[in-house]
C-alpha cells in the first residue's frame, strides 16, 4: 500500500535478477531461489523488491536466482489484475485513498476481507506457486501475506514480509504465521505486534534501497557540468514519484516566481502532461526538466536539497543521499508517520504550501550552516547498509551462511 511510483529509478519489467541455474549436479551448489512478490500498486513494492535481490547478489555471487513477479497483475482475477490503474486514479486524489486505507487498518477487518477473496483468488495464487518453485518467498506488499500462506499450505518453504510502510504501518502487514517480518523502524514493529504479529518474528531493520544511492559521486561538480547544470548556483531537486504525482508544477512556479538563487532540477517521471506543463513556464531562473530517468542516484548525490512528497522510499533514498528534505505532500494513511520521521531527527521540514517550501530554501539559502545540519542528520537517520543486512536474512533461512 505504498503510493505511486517512489523511486524513478526502478525497471518497470517484470524479470529474473540473475538467471536460473539449478542444473549443477551437485545439489549442495546448487542456486537458491527466492520469489519476490510486489504490485506495482505504487513503486516501493517493486523497488524494495529489486533492492534486496540487487544486494543477495552482491553479497552472494552466483549462489542465488531472484524471480520477481506482479501477482496481483500477472496471477490474480479481475478485478485485482486491475489494481495498480484502480490505485493510480485512487493515489491522484489523496482524500479518496484514506477511506479504503483507514476501513481496512484493523487486524480483525483484514482476516475478514482476506477471508472473504480468498476462495476467488486462490487458484491464482497455487498456480503463482506452481510456476516458479522456490525455496523462499519474499513479499513487498501487505495484500498477497496472508492469503499466499494460506496458499502454499503446510508443507511451505520460508516466507518472508519486507514492510514498505515506514511508520504508520498498515495491519496488512502482518500475519502471525509469517515466518519473518522485517520492518524500517520501532513504531512499525510495535504497530506489527499490536495488529497480531509475533515479537520474536519481527526484525528491524531499516528500509532497503538501490545500493547506487549509497554510491555518492566522486566529483559532483564535473557531473554537474558534463549535464548540463551549473557547477556555481545550489540545484534544489524536485521529484513526484515515477508517476509525476502531486503538486510538482505548482512547487516548480513558485520557486520561479521567487527567483531565488539556485538552479532547479524538476523529474515529471512518466508524466507528459506534467513534463509539458514544467517546460511551458516562464523561466527565469536555471531549470533542467526531466522526464522519467535512471540517473536519479547520481541527481541526488550532485542536488543540495531534495522536495518530495513522503514516499518511504524516495525519503530513504534522499536520506542514504544525504540530503535536507523539503517534503510537500502526502498520502493519507501510510505516509502520515514520515512527516515527524523526517521532522524530528532535523533532516527536514513539512511544507505542503508553495510558500513554505519557497520559505524554507530561501532560509537555506541564506543560512548554509542549517542546510549543513540538515544533510548531516539525514545521514545519521538513514540505513545505508538495510539492503544488505537483509541478503544475509534471507541466506541464513535457507542456510547460506557464507
Amino acid at each position: 500500500m505504498e503510493p505511486m511510483s517512489d523511486s524513478t529509478t526502478t525497471d518497470q519489467s517484470t524479470t529474473d535478477q540473475s538467471t536460473t541455474d539449478q542444473s549443477t549436479t551437485d545439489p549442495s551448489q546448487a542456486r537458491k531461489r527466492l520469489l519476490f512478490l510486489f504490485s506495482d500498486t505504487g513503486g516501493a513494492h517493486r523497488s524494495v523488491a529489486s533492492a534486496i535481490a540487487e544486494a543477495v547478489e552482491a553479497e552472494y555471487p552466483g549462489r542465488f536466482s531472484c524471480q520477481l513477479v506482479d501477482y496481483l497483475r500477472e496471477y490474480c482475477p479481475w478485478p485485482f489484475s486491475k489494481a495498480p490503474e484502480i490505485f493510480s486514479k485512487l493515489a491522484a486524489h489523496p482524500a479518496s485513498w484514506a477511506v479504503p486505507f483507514n476501513l481496512a487498518n484493523s487486524a480483525l477487518v483484514s482476516r475478514m476481507l482476506v477471508s472473504l477473496c480468498y476462495l476467488y483468488v486462490q487458484r491464482g495464487l497455487k498456480r503463482l506457486m506452481a510456476d516458479n518453485p522456490s525455496d523462499l518467498v519474499v513479499s513487498t506488499h501487505p495484500l498477497v501475506n496472508r492469503a499466499s500462506v494460506r496458499a502454499m499450505g503446510r508443507r511451505r518453504v520460508p516466507f518472508v514480509t519486507m514492510c514498505t510502510d515506514i511508520i504508520t504501518a498498515h495491519a496488512m502487514w502482518f500475519h502471525e504465521d509469517t515466518d519473518l517480518i522485517i520492518v524500517p523502524t520501532q513504531e512499525a514493529a510495535r504497530l506489527g505486534v499490536k495488529y497480531g504479529a509475533r515479537a520474536d518474528h519481527i526484525r528491524v531493520i531499516g528500509l532497503p534501497v538501490s545500493g547506487k544511492f549509497s554510491r555518492h559521486l566522486d566529483d559532483p561538480t564535473r557531473w554537474r557540468e558534463q549535464h548540463g547544470w551549473d557547477p556555481s548556483l545550489p540545484a534544489a531537486l524536485l521529484i513526484g514519484g515515477g508517476d509525476g504525482f502531486g503538486p510538482v508544477e505548482e512547487m516548480a512556479r513558485a520557486i520561479n516566481d521567487a527567483r531565488l538563487p539556485l538552479q532547479l532540477v524538476v523529474v515529471c517521471g512518466r508524466n507528459e502532461r506534467l513534463k509539458a506543463g514544467v517546460e511551458a513556464i516562464d523561466w527565469r531562473i536555471p531549470a533542467h526538466i526531466y522526464g522519467f530517468t535512471t540517473e536519479l542516484p547520481a541527481m541526488m548525490s550532485a542536488a543540495d536539497a531534495l522536495l518530495t512528497k513522503a514516499g518511504a522510499v524516495t525519503i530513504s533514498e534522499g536520506l542514504v543521499s544525504g540530503l535536507p528534505l523539503i517534503v510537500y505532500s502526502k498520502l493519507p494513511g501510510q505516509e502520515e508517520g514520515n512527516i515527524p520521521y523526517v521532522e524530528q531527527a532535523g533532516a527536514g521540514v513539512w511544507a505542503p504550501k508553495p510558500d513554505q517550501v519557497v520559505a524554507t530554501l530561501r532560509k537555506w539559502l541564506d543560512d548554509p550552516s542549517a542546510l549543513q545540519a540538515a544533510a548531516e542528520a539525514s545521514l545519521a537517520l538513514a540505513k545505508p547498509d538495510a539492503a544488505r543486512d537483509i541478503a544475509r536474512e534471507l541466506a541464513a533461512l535457507v542456510g547460506v551462511t557464507d
